[in-house]
């Protein structure tokens, strides 16, 4: 069983800044106070599709991380390492379509994923969620060339998060057992009485309830630090953000 929660935002910008403050907003906290956890983003790929015109990338973020209060208290150690904060990968994958107005995204994280993996995709676009969306069919090739679309003011997001736990399933209670930094060989029975005396159903359905509850903090903070990045995009311009945040970092300044 997985447990999903969607949800839907309004942003009054428009799409190509939309795009642009997503992929800036892990830059830096000058940009977006609000990415302070983020302490490393690499991009993995990155490329055009020659047909479709489409930008994918792959990317992967370190951040700081740690498990819900509650979970840490409900699981033992062996499982969940102890409550201290840590920092975890999450991956990142993007696509961009500039031409239809729309970007699919997709974050999932690499750690912790036996106890719970969280999904999180968002689909970015220029017309509501209930709009009906022309298809590229619908114009003629001398239409498309000649009359652009209009620019809508707006870009309308859907974010859908899924969470699901796997732990007391065997493979990932064997993978846990392996990994736990225990001395004691009784260690994986002990972890082993401990799901079968709660249910492993009971536990899973417990730890996705206890994370999802915690998603409309992140989401406020999300949508906070995307507002803060395109308010800066709209007062100052891209050339001139990007300049002053590589000028306080020390880097050369690009030309325009």
């Amino acid at each position: 069983m997985v447990l999903t929660r969607t949800t839907n935002h309004t942003y009054s910008h428009p799409f190509p800044t939309v795009t642009l403050a997503f992929f800036l907003r892990y830059y830096s906290p000058q940009l977006n106070p609000f990415s302070s956890h983020v302490l490393s983003t690499d991009t993995i790929s990155s490329h055009v599709d020659p047909v479709t015109g489409r930008l994918h990338t792959t990317r992967i973020h370190l951040k700081k991380s740690r498990m819900p209060s509650a979970v840490v208290k409900l699981l033992p150690t062996s499982v969940t390492g102890g409550g201290g904060d840590k920092s975890s990968y999450v991956l990142e994958t993007s696509v961009v379509d500039m031409k239809e107005g729309w970007m699919k995204t997709e974050s999932r994280n690499l750690n912790y994923t036996g106890v719970l993996s969280v999904v999180e995709e968002q689909h970015y676009s220029s017309s509501p969620p209930d709009a009906s969306s022309p298809t590229p069919s619908a114009y003629s090739n001398a239409t498309a060339l000649t009359i652009p679309l209009p620019l809508s003011p707006n870009t309308f997001v859907t974010t859908t998060f899924s969470y699901r736990s796997s732990l007391g399933n065997k493979k990932h209670d064997r993978a846990h057992v392996d990994s736990a930094e225990t001395p004691d060989e009784s260690g994986p029975r002990r972890l082993g009485s401990w799901i079968s005396g709660w249910g492993a159903n009971r536990i899973q359905r417990s730890i996705e309830s206890i994370a999802s509850n915690k998603t409309d903090d992140q989401i406020m903070k999300s949508r906070d630090g995307m507002g803060m990045v395109l308010e800066r995009l709209r007062n100052n311009g891209v050339v001139s953000v990007l300049r002053e945040l590589r000028r306080r970092e020390g880097k050369a300044v690009f030309d325009q």
